[in-house]
Order: structure tokens, then sequence, then C-alpha cells
């Protein structure tokens, strides 16, 4: 995206696509642009009056007005509402004996306006046979005056005043008929009543042309309309859409229509046509004016062109155009002229003569009277005679008016940029520009909006030039040192990089072939220079070679080579042009004798083009303009001037030309720019008009007036269009044929200060220097609205979030707030005197605060829409800081406000609801080292839980700061070059954004890895904002430009697989197997820029950009295009084939769309997806969509870094060691995860990839292993014998997999793969024939499976994320399923053996709910059906009418679940909250239709809970059921007695350790969210939690058994948290019983002493704390590990003088530098001693590997002084090391680097997971391994109880129990060398 100052540079083009450039109508009216006056004072006046959004892209009248209540409109006699059979809906019928004596008038009286500003009406009637009626339409001009169009059967011909036109109406007859028959022989037989065959006809009126046409007016809106008897109406609409009712959405698609403007009629404005039927055969299709009439016509009439293919007209010779209005010879000669320019021939020869005197070309024909229409308009005085033009066969440029799409801005004085027109180009194809957008060079395709970016200049590039064929590309770039890049155009590759030596570079030229490129700059010293290189080469690997170069004195702005001599040039400048020639080495020019014009300044000039065969190449005319508005025609072969001619502004009426320059007066036109084809010329004014001529200049044909001045024009090659720039950084485009103006680019015309970005209406706002507040739709890429500030300059921007109000701050103090919805200015405050540097509302909208340069803090409360002033504080926000946009930050929670004050070395942080003062942190004293003082800069808030506050400073550090202590957590150093300008976090504060210089870096906020960011390139200016989208999915930045990045946040399928290379794996660009190819073109690394490691934070990338035709408007998908994401790629600056920016422009009324690209998988062969055959599809799926909708109910699978194993050593059948006994958790990350059917008692669960099925009555499980990923919801059928499951996809896999399970056996019968991403809902039909299948907002389409086969039975693609689905219970046939804004009927046909879902109904929700998604579904009894929406309101509809009858507020927030038994109904919100509603009145309602009132509905319980509901399943009288939350919770719930009990729980973030109770009876588990839980290993059920709030739990150990008899009382367990601390609990008393604080940082680890006397802790910095529980105090430190992460504490026995030592304790640490230290220890003589101290080597850079594996380390029980190590080093593999020995004893191979690690005390079994989700049972010493599968993440915990027979393992939040198979065995098994009385190994042990 860019926008910014002064180049083509924008983004978002404004006003519903309509450019800012526009056409005016010659010599009649000015056109409007830019000649609106703005109100006084300096106040920032409302939006311009545009169609508003609510008109867009189409307004249904008679639904938008409520036709049928006679509220808003006004009827008289008979007018009756019936229902017609053929068009199968609601007509009004208007009849009576006079037309004024019956009619319906809209709005209903005469003091109102509709308002409505479309351009076409479309009027959908039949007029009533043998009988005449009247339509009056009254519109209002620009000019404020109302004029009245009518058409009617009963006028005999056309009428037209000053405020009326009359239009005689002709009706049509059936094709074929004898009325038909009569019309072909005699026209006249027509004027009159109908036929009595007349059809149902579609009349499209095109107000705009008929104003402009006929009364030479500028169309502002539709004030009323009367329809009047006699005639039968459907609807009306208006658009500024052309709509074509006989084009269906499909052919609309594969002809690709949307690019021409032309869309499918919507489906409640369509005529019904049945099957095989052909539209145009049953109604009448009248546009008037017809398209492309240059002429006026006197009647309304069907036309005789046929609507066949290619558009023939008809070849009857009866048939005949309507009578043409008689035309003056002025626009005939016109006519005649269009037609020359539009049909190239060759130039005759001319003579070489030099003019005496000069033409002066005026732009208005002297003598003509102001108030003609501008069709009857002389353009320009005309120099020769030209033949009257055939109106019969007129030509393609449509007639005089030539209408105005300005912007509707005051002129500004804005300093024109110098932009040659080599600046932008056409490609040799004419399909597309290639523009620079400050850094970055844009290829757009113009049909398509397809881009391309060339990236690797670090400045401004200031001048692009093509070969002949548009191969080669040449890019000079700004600045000192400026640099010249070669580009291979087709590849995007770049071929050379070379200096030019030359200072600025400020016009390149390319030879015709190639092998010569010029350019101009100014040398050191300031002169200019000129150099040819020899490129001839290039494409071969050659080098660049200087040619020639010279000095010269004079200017140059212009220079080109000559296309048929690669050694000649020419020039032009101020007082010069100068041809110039290589010649041995040496470059020479001569000046061309200017004569009397030696002394204008030239700026830009162009060779005549066409050649013919008589003629030499270089006899050949130029053509050089100028400011003073001459046009030279230069000689080029006798090196002398032919002619001149002046170009001056209209003059008054009246006023006498003279004939020679010499006697002109006044000032000539501006010439900036000048472009020649073979048939005409093309110039660009500093008046901002570009203009047409003939290369005789004799007349201007046609031209386009933009608000601005032109800066260059280039035309097309095909000679079709012309390419148009303006200094405001406008880009666009006429099309000469259909005088079409289409905008390209919009732009702010001077740097960005600031923006906001909202989530609900997708909006972006963005302040400039040029002093407009700009709002722009994310969604559709355009402007919506422009607010200017006469002479105040906006400065800072908000939005509120959660209502349509914008603020934004001046530089003169001022804050206003503005009203988007009615575009209205709310309230001024003045609480400030100067430049307004911070402004924000609190995430809650309850509060706005803001802050100036004086230091002034201001309050404001905005619980209402009118904002007013609470608080305000004088010297506390720092006036040094310097100002920025995001000044003060509020914490995510709205309790938090922090800023840099009262100065600079200061962060404040206050209480935001009172501005009361809670901490200052003074930033210079934290670094003791540093001797300059340290300030801050900005401020950021982390995420709520992890309560941390972000401060850059001018050292270039973040630092990180607890929020409520001030103290310092971690800084980050060095950030940048310079200081960090702006800073984001992401919301869930995994990934930090900082700007700073001209580059953009992504940090991982925790640090984890060796190089930690990743830098962006693009700006070639100061970055001054940066922030994420409020959906997290793409970061914005401004400063030069606006830049739109797509964030590529792995998820768990992008993940990479572990052995790709770290320099490859960086960037994840679509490369292969794609429309829309993205390339970086540089081939020159950039040096300063690191490779991140594999794992490293996300990346940016570029978002490309489609049309999307309407696809906003219709409900039909897009083509398929689908991009591909290699597993490898370089870092972006690196500049390989990555791209690193966004330019999104806007194409004139297209919507545009950013489409993400997805990871390219190998698809799956048929034979492999479980039948499911691509024929079976309907549809190709969508492009994948990266926009989630607002709703919770989309599954998003959590992120893993983990990767499926390569290998497994799956165990032989029988012989499994290790069986899967209990899961503790429910994964309430899923949607719709959880079943259960009241008949049977079946109740299944997931968590993690593992399906629980559980017993309720004895709480036995049983586990279903099928799927490797998260699962993301279930589905039973009906009978409870078939379970589906479905989860994403696999490695390798293309589609995402559903299981099918047999209930009964839980074995899994069928695997179905499909959809791409992941499926969001499933269901059965009510006779479980069919399950149906929904895909997610990524993947949009809806299978449909056999239950009996698993075949796919139909595919069905959807334009729109869909949420929920479901079978109606009364047909197995019927289905709905629900989505933004809509409800979708769905009907099951059968033809044969295939059955295919057809959407029969497409229903919106009500008006009064807005935009609104709607979220959830059920049946109800009987016709109903219930829906939930994402604003809280439960929505009733009829299913036999297919519409919504009732609605009620059910809640205050999102509604996703929703379960109906007869007349009960469940909600479930994201408000935690569930209640029970009786909507026993419902189904009487139902008969009121839109009378129906929800008071009748009654709330009977609500019951809040721990989190979102996710899933629920009730019994038939819905009195009790199973309800999940987002918390990881299954609560059983029971209406009757109004009580919720936990039946399932488990932890909802990560588990950070598990250890068993001594005596194996409970477990205890610990995790991120700050629990610490014990659970019963009997019933598994959770007996005590422990939570510590806003901390983490990292590690825990539960008390030995003592050497007393093991009693209740000496239950204990000990914690370790993120913030130091250490506490006790005591299990039986249920309390904390001790708290310590031995430790600084986060503890690591932590151990109990083997007597369960002292308590080891080791922390993040290293250290190891020795405290005592009985006292509370910490007896020892140990600082041997300091500065590396203690890993592993453990205790074990030994005897007294063991080893040399004494003492009956050994205990080991480990830390995470791979190092291991053993101690001995008698603690009650204060005894410590180190005994071994192990480091283990590794190699110098890990390869493949984002973070390093843990270094763990274990005594090993059943070898006595060995102990077990296994971590990162040279193999893969475990060591044993004998203390004894001092030696590795044994070691065993591993097949990954380990995660985790345990030893069994009973045998010789270790446990150890892997990063791999592996977990593996080795036998000791080393042979037969068994892997286990069942986790679906990193296996990063696993614990053996105390008796060897249990093992937890811990994925994630997910723990799993196993148990070992088989007792202990007897004593014969036992080792040798072992004592008796040792424990023995397990039954079935194979010897050592």
């Amino acid at each position: 995206m860019a926008a910014g100052s002064g180049g083509p540079g924008a983004a978002f083009s404004g006003h519903g696509g309509q450019g800012t450039s526009g056409y005016r109508d010659i010599g009649g009216v000015p056109g409007t642009g830019g000649n609106r006056r703005r109100p006084g004072g300096g106040t920032v006046p409302p939006p311009i009056p545009v169609p508003a959004a609510w008109q867009r892209p189409y307004l249904n009248i008679f639904k938008h007005f409520r036709v049928e209540e006679w509220k808003r409109s006004a009827r008289e006699g008979d007018v009756a509402a019936l229902t017609d059979a053929r068009l199968k809906g609601t007509v009004y019928r208007i009849r009576g004996s006079v037309p004024t004596s019956s009619y319906l008038q809209l709005p209903r009286t005469g003091t109102q306006s509709l308002g409505l500003a479309g351009r076409y009406l479309y009027l959908l009637f039949k007029p009533m046979p043998r009988k005449h009626f009247v339509v009056h339409l009254d519109v209002a001009t620009e000019e404020n005056q109302v004029v009245r169009i009518s058409f009617s059967n009963l006028f005999k011909e056309f009428k037209s005043t000053a405020t009326w036109l009359q239009f005689p109406f002709i009706c049509g007859a059936a094709k074929g008929s004898v009325y038909d028959r009569t019309a072909r022989a005699s026209r006249r037989d027509l004027v009159g009543s109908a036929p009595a065959d007349v059809r149902w006809t579609c009349l499209v009126l095109d107000l705009h042309s008929i104003l402009s046409l006929y009364l030479n007016r500028h169309y502002s809106h539709l004030k009323s309309i009367k329809l009047c008897s006699n005639l039968l109406v459907k609807n009306l609409c208006t658009s500024d859409l052309v709509f074509d009712p006989g084009v269906t959405f499909s052919e609309a698609r594969q002809a690709d229509l949307a690019c021409r403007g032309v869309a499918p009629m919507p489906r409640e404005m369509a005529f019904p046509v049945p099957k095989g039927e052909k539209w145009h055969d049953l109604y009448d299709y009248i546009r008037f004016p017809s398209e492309g009439s240059k002429v006026p016509y006197d009647s309304i009439q069907k036309s005789c062109t046929g609507h066949v293919a290619g558009g023939q007209v008809s070849g009857d010779p009866l048939c005949q155009l309507p009578q043409p209005v008689t035309l003056t010879k002025a626009v005939r000669d016109r006519l005649s002229l269009i037609h020359q320019i539009t049909s190239p021939k060759a130039m005759p020869r001319r003579c070489p003569v030099i003019t005496k005197s000069i033409p002066e070309v005026n732009l208005t024909a002297p003598g003509l009277p102001r108030a003609m229409p501008a069709a009857d308009q002389e353009l320009e005085k005309n120099q020769g005679p030209h033949s009257a033009g055939d109106t019969g066969q007129s030509p393609v440029v449509s007639d005089g008016g030539i209408h105005v799409y300005a912007h509707h801005r005051s002129k500004q004085t804005i300093q024109a940029v110098h932009t040659s027109s080599e600046e932008v180009l056409w490609t040799q194809n004419n399909a597309a520009v290639v523009y620079p957008c400050h850094a970055v060079i844009v290829t757009l395709q113009i049909q398509t909006g397809e881009q391309r970016f060339f990236t690797g200049h670090t400045d401004k590039v200031s001048a692009l030039a093509f070969n002949g064929n548009s191969t080669l590309l040449a890019s000079a770039q700004a600045g000192s040192l400026s640099v010249v890049r070669l580009w291979d155009f087709p590849t995007g590759s770049c071929l050379s990089v070379f200096k030019t030596h030359v200072h600025s570079l400020s016009s390149l030229s390319f030879s015709y072939s190639g092998a010569v490129l010029c350019g101009v700059g100014k040398d050191g010293h300031g002169k200019t220079m000129v150099v040819v290189w020899n490129t001839a080469q290039v494409t071969r690997g050659g080098e660049v070679a200087v040619l020639a170069k010279a000095h010269t004195d004079v200017d140059i702005q212009a220079l080109k080579i000559a296309f048929f001599d690669d050694t000649r040039m020419v020039s032009c400048g101020r007082d010069n042009v100068r041809l110039w020639r290589v010649r041995s080495g040496a470059l020479r020019s001569c000046p061309i004798n200017l004569g009397e014009y030696h002394s204008l300044e030239f700026t830009d000039l162009a060779f005549e083009e066409g050649h013919t065969a008589e003629r030499e190449p270089e006899d050949r005319t130029l053509f050089v303009c100028s400011k003073s508005g001459h046009v030279l025609e230069v000689d080029y072969k006798n090196v002398c001037m032919k002619s001149v001619r002046r170009l001056l502004p209209a003059q008054p009426q009246g006023c006498q030309w003279q004939d020679k320059a010499s006697s002109g007066t006044g000032p000539g036109i501006a010439i900036n720019s000048i472009s020649i084809s073979s048939t005409f010329c093309a110039t660009g004014s500093e008046d901002g008009y570009l203009r047409l001529w003939p290369l005789d200049f004799s007349a201007v044909v046609l031209e386009a007036e933009h608000e601005a001045p032109v800066s260059s024009v280039c035309i097309s090659p095909d000679s079709h269009k012309v390419l148009c720039t303006t200094a405001a950084g406008n880009l666009g485009y006429l099309d000469i044929q259909s005088r079409d103006y289409n905008t390209l680019m919009r732009s702010h015309e001077d740097s960005v200060l600031a923006f906001s970005v909202e989530g609900i209406w997708k909006q972006m706002a963005t302040v400039s220097q040029d002093n407009t507040i700009r709002v722009w739709d994310l969604v559709s890429m355009q402007q919506l609205y422009d607010f200017t500030a006469a002479d105040e300059m906006p400065c800072a921007v908000a939005f509120h979030p959660t209502q349509q109000i914008l603020a934004c701050g001046f530089d003169s103090g001022m804050v206003r707030t503005f009203s988007l919805a009615a575009s209205d200015l709310l309230v001024e405050h003045k609480q400030h005197r100067t430049v307004i540097t911070g402004l924000t509302f609190s995430p809650d909208g309850n509060f706005m605060f803001s802050s100036c340069l004086q230091g002034t803090l201001a309050l404001y409360s905005c619980m209402v829409q009118k904002s007013h002033v609470l608080r305000v504080l004088g010297n506390v926000v720092a006036r040094d800081a310097g100002s920025g946009p995001d000044a003060l930050v509020v914490s995510g929670d709205s309790r938090l406000l922090a800023f840099v004050g009262p100065s600079k070395y200061v962060v404040t942080v206050m209480e935001a609801c009172s501005l009361d003062e809670l901490l200052r942190v003074d930033i210079s004293i934290l670094d003791l080292n540093s001797t300059a003082l340290d300030s801050a800069v900005k401020v950021c808030f982390a995420p709520v839980p992890q309560g941390e506050l972000l401060v850059s400073t001018s050292s270039n550090k973040i630092l990180v700061l607890a929020a409520k202590t001030g103290r310092l957590v971690r800084e980050v150093s060095p950030v940048h070059k310079l200081s960090c300008s702006s800073l984001a976090l992401s919301k869930d504060g995994r990934y930090l954004l900082t700007a700073g210089d001209k580059v953009i870096k992504v940090w991982d906020y925790q640090m984890r890895f060796e190089i930690n960011f990743q830098v962006y390139i693009g700006h070639s200016e100061p970055v001054r904002q940066v922030a994420f989208t409020p959906d997290q999915r793409h970061v914005i930045s401004v400063g030069d430009a606006i830049f739109l990045w797509d964030f590529l946040a792995l998820p768990a399928e992008r993940s990479i697989p572990a052995g790709a290379h770290s320099s490859k794996s960086a960037l994840l660009l679509g490369r292969e197997g794609s429309s829309e190819k993205l390339k970086d073109a540089s081939e020159t690394p950039r040096q300063t820029v690191p490779l991140p490691l594999l794992s490293s934070p996300p990346c940016l990338d570029v978002s490309s950009v489609h049309q999307a035709g309407c696809q906003s408007i219709f409900s039909e998908s897009d083509k398929e295009e689908e991009a591909g994401l290699p597993v490898s790629g370089r870092m972006v600056a690196n500049g390989d084939e990555d791209a690193s920016v966004l330019v999104v422009e806007s194409v004139r009324n297209e919507e545009l769309v950013v489409r993400p690209k997805v990871r390219q998988e190998s698809l799956r062969s048929s034979g492999e997806s479980a039948n499911a055959e691509p024929g079976k599809e309907t549809q190709s799926p969508k492009s994948q969509c990266s926009v989630r909708p607002d709703s919770y109910r989309h599954f998003n699978p959590r992120f893993k870094a983990s990767v499926l194993p390569q290998s497994f050593l799956r165990p032989p059948a029988g012989s499994e060691v290790l069986k899967l006994k209990a899961v503790i958790g429910y994964n309430g990350n899923g949607r719709g995860n959880m079943v259960w059917n009241p008949d049977t008692g079946f109740f299944a669960y997931t968590c993690g990839c593992v399906i629980v099925v559980e017993d309720l009555h004895s709480g036995s499980q049983s586990h279903w292993l099928g799927h490797a990923e998260e699962i993301s919801t279930l589905a039973v059928s009906h009978d409870a014998q078939v379970l589906a499951s479905a989860s994403g996809k696999k490695n390798g896999d293309s589609c995402c997999q559903i299981c099918i399970w047999n209930v009964q056996d839980g074995v899994c019968t069928a695997s179905l793969f499909h959809h791409k991403t992941q499926v969001q809902a499933m269901a059965f039909s009510q006779d479980d024939r069919f399950l149906v299948t929904l895909g997610d907002y990524s993947d949009q389409t809806i299978a449909l499976w056999n239950t009996y086969t698993y075949e796919l039975m139909s595919s069905t693609c959807i334009s729109e994320p869909v949420h929920d689905v479901a079978f109606s219970p009364l047909s197995h046939r019927e289905l709905a399923c629900v989505g933004k804004g809509v409800m979708m009927f769905w009907l099951l046909e059968q033809q044969g053996s295939d059955v295919n879902l057809k959407q029969v109904h497409r229903a919106p929700a009500p008006d009064m709910l807005g935009p609104v998604e709607l979220t959830s579904l059920c049946y109800g009894a009987d016709t109903l059906l219930y829906s939930g929406t994402n604003s809280g309101q439960i929505c009733v509809w009829d299913t036999e009418t297919n519409c919504c009858f009732m609605m009620w507020e059910a809640d205050e927030g999102e509604i996703g679940v929703l379960v109906c038994r007869r007349n009960r109904l469940v909600s479930g919100s994201n408000t935690k909250r569930i209640r029970l509603w009786a909507v026993a009145a419902v189904q009487e309602l139902r008969l009121k239709g839109p009378d129906a009132r929800s008071s009748s509905v009654l709330l009977e319980y609500e019951i809040t809970l721990d989190g979102t509901i996710v899933s629920a399943a009730f019994d038939d009288s819905l009195e009790m059921g199973i309800v999940g939350t987002t918390a990881g919770t299954l609560w059983y719930i029971n209406w009757t007695e109004s009580t919720s009990i936990r039946l399932i729980s488990g932890h909802k973030n990560k588990v950070t350790e598990v250890c068993f109770s001594p005596d194996e009876t409970h477990c205890a588990t610990c995790g991120e969210d700050g629990s610490v839980r014990i659970w019963s290993l009997g019933s598994m059920e959770l007996v005590v939690q422990f939570q510590v709030l806003n901390q983490s739990c990292q590690c825990l150990a539960w008390k030995p058994r003592p050497i007393v008899v093991w009693g209740a009382e000496s239950q204990h367990v000990v914690a370790g948290y993120s913030d130091g601390t250490i506490r006790v609990f005591s299990i039986s008393r249920t309390e904390m019983e001790l708290k310590m604080h031995p430790h600084a940082v986060a503890l690591t680890a932590i151990a109990y002493s083997t007597d369960g006397e002292m308590i080891l802790s080791g922390g993040k910095d290293g250290l190891v704390a020795v405290s005592s529980p009985r006292t509370g105090m910490t007896i020892r430190i140990l600082t041997d590990h300091k500065g590396s992460p203690i890993t592993v504490l453990q205790c074990t026995r030994k005897q007294y003088r063991d080893f040399g030592v004494e003492g009956g304790e050994l205990w080991l640490a480990t830390s995470s530098d791979r190092r291991v230290s053993v101690w001995a220890s008698d603690w009650l003589k204060d005894k410590c001693e180190l005994l071994d101290w192990l480091s283990f080597p590794a190699p110098t850079g890990p390869k493949g590997l984002g973070s390093l594996p843990p270094s763990l380390a274990a005594f090993c029980p059943w070898e006595h002084g060995t102990l077990v190590y296994i971590g990162f080093g040279m193999q893969k593999e475990a060591l044993f090391y004998s203390l004894r020995k001092k030696q590795v004893v044994e070691k065993i191979s591993l097949p990954y680097f380990a995660t985790s690690l345990s030893l069994s005390p009973a045998a010789r079994f270790m446990a150890v997971g892997f990063d791999e989700r592996l977990l593996r049972l080795q036998h000791c010493p080393a042979s037969d391994a068994q892997d286990y599968a069942g986790h679906d993440d990193t296996v990063h915990l696993c614990r053996f109880s105390p008796s060897g027979r249990r093992l937890l393992t811990a994925s994630h939040s997910a723990v799993l129990v196993w148990e070992l198979a088989g007792p202990p065995g007897p004593a014969a098994l036992l080792q040798p060398g072992r004592k008796a009385g040792a424990r023995p190994q397990l039954l079935g042990e194979a010897p050592a």
C-alpha cells in the first residue's frame, strides 16, 4: 500500500472507486472538480455527499423504504399489492381511468427527498395491455435545480424545457407476434397504448447521461418517484453499477464482465427464468440512453440490437434506429475528428516549412452561446475542413457530454513535483502499467488488478525506462549515491546494478533495441551531466560499460534516444532544444535554432510515430512542449523548426483572437508532458487537463480534468488508452474508445503522519501533512471519506473501538470527533493550545485521552456519542520527548494509561478512569553502566496477562518493565541504528513490531533465539508508525506511504520440517503455481540484514491484490487463484524472489480483495481420498481467504512448532508395554468438540488429537487414536452408532482429515479428505443417510457425503465464510447454514443415484440488525429455525417462507451455541453465560409475521461459567446437559436444580510440570495459568486447585515420604513461580502454608531433599537456592551455573561416606549450557560439596533447529553412582556417565534430540519425549524400543511414578496417564549384581 508525497504512490481509491480525474463538458458548465466551497472558520466539514455506503452496491428502494407499510410512501386511488404467479413474488398494481387519479409516490410528501445518488435507476414494470401509463422522476442537479423527467406511452413526441424532459415510451410486443410484425411495418402504430402481449420490462435510466445530454446539467441525486396508472411494478433500485439481467453469475465470471463494469442482476431484483429458457426471450431490457449512443434519441424504446454473442445487430431490414435529434455542424465535425483518431492510418508526408506565424489554438470556439448543450458546441477553432461524420456509424468516443468524476475538494496550491513521462510506463502488450512507489517499482495489470513488485532500491526511484519490447526495464534511484538497476522484466530478476557517478539521476531513456541506455543528472558540483551506457551484454551476463559522457551547462528536462538510431538523442530544457550523437566514444550535441522562442522553458519532447517506405528513418518530426503553451514541431533531419503553435486558455465570449504569438495576451497553458501516437497527440498541463489532439493541433478532441497539475502522459502502444499522473500523486488512464476514466491510484499529497485502524467495520483513518484526514475501507481498499482542514494540520487520529466515531487532533490544539455514520461533526474540544501529540480511546470505548506538546493531558467520557471532558492535568506529559502519533497508550483491560512524562527521562503509569498516578519509572537510572542519560521515546503495553510495559529509549534499547511495580524484567539492545519511532505488540504477546530508520523489524517477544528479528525494507523515508490490524493478520506502516503487509504467523499446517536449512527457511512466499507470482528483482544481498533462524517470528509478506468484481455483492465465488508457499525461501532484503511491500491500488467501480498465499501441497490422488472424486464438485474451491470473520465460532488451531516424526517404531500387537489409561483435560480450543447422546449414554470429547470416550457412570475412559493434528469438531449420528471427527492436515497431505468411527468397537472405518484447511462444523441428516461437512473461513466449501459408502456426493463453494450448519429434523433433504448477515437454505436434489446440494434461498438478516454475522443455528418445533448473531440477538425464521419474523436481544455478546427442544431453547455466548428460554409463544407469533414481538419469550434460567461456550448437548426435555467452555472445562448442567458441576477439567494453557504423590494415589500438575492442581488417580477427578493470579507456575515437587509413618498431615507440594517466589501448599488442609522469595527471576526447577527437610530451587539466571520450609530461610545460594537457566534438580540417597565425601544425599543440577554439577550434602551439618562437574560438547551452530533442545540429566535408579544425560550434542544419544569411573560407560542412540526424560525406578526402562510428538519407551541397555502416539505437540514432560507402574506425559495442556503392563516380576528376573530387596523389573522384560 502506498500513499504520500507527490509521487503516484497511494493505495486506496476514494468515493466508491471514482477517480479524482474526470471529464468536463468542453465549453459548457465548468466541471465540478474542486469547485465546492468549504465552510469558513477553520472547521473541518463533514464528508462530501457521495453515494453513501448504505446505497452501495445497490439499493432496493421498495424494501428500504418499506413500501408495504405506506409510512414513507403515499398511494392514491386503486393501488394494490398482488402476488404474481409468473414472477413468484409481490407486485403492485396501479390502475385508474386517468393517470393522475391513481399513483404510488416515494417519498410520502413533496418536501422530503429520497436522496438516492446512484447513477442508474432500474424500474421493473409491465404496462397494462391496451392502457396508458405515466412515470415522473424528480432529479436534483449539482446546481440545486430540480428537473422532472417523465416518460409515458401517452406522449407523442419528445419535448424539453429547462426543467422538464418528456419522452415518449414505445411499448414492445412479444417477439414474432402480430404486434411485433406491425411494429416492423410502421413505427407510428406503436406509439400509444400498450399491446395485448406487452412483456415485463427492465428499464435502466442513466440519469447522469440524460441530464448531461439533454440539459447540460450535472446529476446529483434522485429526489422523488411517482408511478401513475396503468402499470404493474415489481420494484425499483438505484446503483452505480450496470446490471445485465440476461447474464448469469457463472457467465459473468467466465466472461470476466466485472472488468467492464457489468454485473449480473441481484437476485432480489431479478425476474425468474425457467430452466432452459433465455431471459431475453421472456422479458424486455431497455437502457436509456442506449450504451455508446453518440446522439440524443427522441423516445424510449427497446433497441433493435439483438442480445446475441458479439452484439450482432439483427439482419431485419425493417428494424430501424430511433430518429436522432438534428446535429449541429460542430458536433458532426467533432465526431469526424474522433473517427480519425481512433482509426489509425499512415500520416501523409509533409514538406519542412518554417512557419512565420503561430496558430493560437483556443479551447472554446468564439461566438458560441454558453448555454448550448455540450453536444452542440464546437470544441475548438477548426483549422481545416472535415467531412461530416456519418451518424449512422458514429465512432467509439461518446458525445459532447463528457462528464466530471472529480474528487470534490477545494483547490489548493500544490507544489508540482516534476514527473517526466518516463516515470509511468505501459508494457508492450498494453495490459499493464509500471510505476514507482517510493523505493518500490510496481507492475499493475489494469484488467485483473494483479501486482508484481521489484524491490531492491533503498531510496526513491526517480526514473524508469523500457526498451522497445518491454523485456528490459531500467530504474534509477534518487539521492547522492545514485544507482541504476536493470531488470529482466518478464521474470523480475535483477540483471545488473551499477553506480552512475551522477548525484541525482532525473531521467533515463532506453534505445529501442535495449543496447544503449542514456541518463541525465547532476555531478558533484551541480553541473548537468549526460551519460550513455552500453547495455547490450547485460542479458547474457555481461557488464554495463560507459560508452560516453559529457558535461553541459544547459538545462535538460527531458532526453530521449531516437528509436530509429541508438547513437542519437534529443533533449530539451530551459532555453534550449539539442540533438546529441555518440561517435568515436565521444558525446557531442548541437542546438536547434529557436529564433524568437529561444527563451522558453521546454518541458518534454516526443518523436512522430509511424513510418512509410518512401521516407528515410531520420525524416521525423519532433514535438517539443513548453511551460508557456508553445508546441514546436522540429524537422529532425534538417535540424530546423517546421511550425510553432501556442495553446491558450478559453477567453470570455466576444473576444477576437490574434493570429500572431507576439500579439497574443495572457499566459498560455503550461504543458508538462507530451506523448505522440501515429494518429493523435496527448498533452498534460499545469491547469489539470489531459487533452487529446489531432496531429495538426486543429482542435481538442477529448479532455479530462484533474484537480492537480498533470505531470506526465503516456499513450499505450495500441493507441487506445492514455496513462496520466498528477502532481497530487494520482494515477489513472483514459480509455479513448469507451471514454471512461479509470483511477488506478490515489494518495496523500504529503507524508502520512499517523493512522488508526478499527476492527468492526474494517476501516483505517490516516492523517497527513497535506491537511487531509482520509478514511479507507480495508477490505475493498477504497477511500470512503475525505475531510480537509483549511488552516490546520491533523496530526493524530483514533477510531472509537465500538462506534463509528473518529477522533482527530490538530496542530492548533483542537480535538474533534466525527460521526462517520451520519457524516457529521459531533463535538470540538479546546483543552489544548498546541500540537496534539497523543490521542487514543480506551479499548472498552468508555474514555478518550489526548495530550499536547505543552504537556497537558485530558480525559474525556465517551459513554454517550458526544464526548465531554472529565479531567485536565497540566505539565504531566513530556514536552521534550518529541511529537508522535502514539504518545499515549492504554492497557488492554482499559485500566492503565502510560506515557512519557513529566520529563523525557520518566515513564508514568496512571489509572485510566481517574488519571490518578500509580507509578513513575526513571528510565535514566536503569542502566548503571551507561555514561549518558537514557530517555524514553515510546511506550507500549503488553497483553494484560503478561502485565508488562515496553519502553523504547534514545539509546536504541527496548526496556520491558513490570507494569505494576516498574521493575526491569529484561532489555533488548540494540533495536535500530537510530531510535525506535514506533512499537507494537501482537495480541497474543508473541511478536513485537518496531520501526526505526527506514525499516520494520519483527521480533520474537520472548527473545528465545540467537537472532530474534527479521528486517523488512520498502519505505524510502523514516517510518512514523507501525501497528497490527485488530485481526492480527496484517501489519500497517506509514511514513512516505501507507504499506499493508501480510502477517504470516505460522500456523501448524505451515510449520517447516526440522530438516530445512536455516538459511533458506525465513520466508513463506508464493513463488510457484500461482497466477500472482510476486518477484523481487534484486540479486544483490544487503549484507546488514541477518538471516533468521527456522523458528524465528513469522514473516511479513506482500498481499496480492485481485479484482473481485462484484463478489462482495453477490454470493458467487471468484475464479480459483491459489498461490504456493515453498518450504524454503530467503530473507526479504536479500531480494531473491521475495517481495516485502504491498502497493494496493484501486480500479474504478471494482472492489479489491487481498488474498493470502497458502502452502502448496501435493494433491492427494483420488485413490487416497476415500472416493472424493473431483468431478463431483459443482465449483472449484475459492482462493484461500485470510480475513477471519468477526465470530469466535471458527476453529483456529493452536500454533505448533513441532512436526510429525519421520519414523515410528510401533510395538507389535499384544506386546505393548504402555497402555493409555486416562487423559486429563478437554480442548477448549475446539468448536462443537463434545457429543452426548442421552438415550444411549454415549459421551465423547477431544483433548488434542485424542478422542476420549468416557463412561459417565464409572468414569472409565477409552481412547481413539487416529488423528495426528488437533481435532476441531465432532458429530454423532442420531442413532449414536457413528461418530465423525475432523482435524487439520498432516505433513504431506493436501486436505484435512475426517475420521468415521464405529461407536460400538471404536474402530475408524473411513478417512475422508476434501477440505483444504479446517472443518468448521459437521452434521448428520435426520435419517443418518448423509453427512454434511463445512469448511472454515479459509476453505469456504460445503461437502455432502453418503454415509453408506462415504462417497463424496456433492461439494459447493460458498462466496463468504459460513459459521454453522444443521439438517432439518422434519426432512432429511433440507438443511440450513449461517454466515455473514445471511441465512442459506439448501435442498438435496436426487437425480438417479446422484445427489446434489442446491442452494434454494438466501435470506438476509433483518435490516435493523445492521452488519452482523449469523453465528449459530438450530431447528425448533415444526417450521421454526433459530439463529444467533455476533451482537447477541436471536432471530427466528419460518422455514416455509424462509423469512425472519421476529428477533430478541438474548445476550450482550456473540451467541455461538444454540440448542432447541420443543418449547425450550438454550443459548451460549462469549460472555460465559448459558441461558434457558421459554419459546412456546413463538409458534403463535409466527402467524403474525413482522408484527411479532419478542416480549412473549421468557428467560427462565441463567448460569455463568468459566469461559466462552463452545459446545453443548442436552436431553430431549432440556432439563440437563453438558456444556464445554474455552477454559477447558466440561460442565454438567441441571436446570431443574439450577446446578452446574465440573465434569471434566484441565489446564487451559501449557502444563509446565507433573509429578506423582509418594503413595501414587494422586498426581499434581501446574501450568502457565498460575494454577497447581491435584488429581485423584483413581477417579481422574480434580481434588483441589491452588490458583495464583498474574503469575505462571513453572515447576513443582511433591514432598517425599518421610521417615516416620506417612500421614495425611504431611502431604505437601512446593511450587515455583515466574516472579521468583516459592509457595508450599498443604494438600490435606487445602491452604498455602509458606511463601518464600529466594530468587529475583523466574524459577525453572525445584526439588525436595530426600528427607523433605530442604527445598532446592533453580532460577532462570542459573542460581541454585537451598531453603528450609520449616524456617522459610534461604540457607545457601550456589552460583556455579550462573548465566544459564537451571533445567533439572534431582536428589537421591547415598551411603554416608560413599564417593569419599560425607553426607547421606547426592543431588545434581543441570543447566541449559550443557553443564551438570553433582553435589554431596549433609544439610543438618550445613555441608554441601561439589563431587563432579560435567560439561558436554556440542557443535558450533545448530542446523535445522530453531531453539536448542533442553539439557536433561537424571540419576540412574538401577545403577548406583551412574547418571544419564540427554541434550544437544554431536550426536542424538543418551549418555550413561559413571561417577566412580569418571567416564561415559554406555551410549544409546536416539532418533531425535529429546525434550523430556524419565527413568523407571522399578525396571530398566527409560521414557523419552521428543519435539516430533513422539513418546519412546527404551529398554536399557540398548535393545528394542517402542514408540507411542497420542500427543499433538512436543512431549515436553514425562515422569515415572515411584513404583514404576505409571507414567505421566504432557503435551501443551494435555496430560496423559499411562500404565505399564504386568505386575513386578519374581526375584529370579533380578539383574546380576543387584541386591535382594531391590525393586524387581517387570514381567516379560528382556534380560540385560
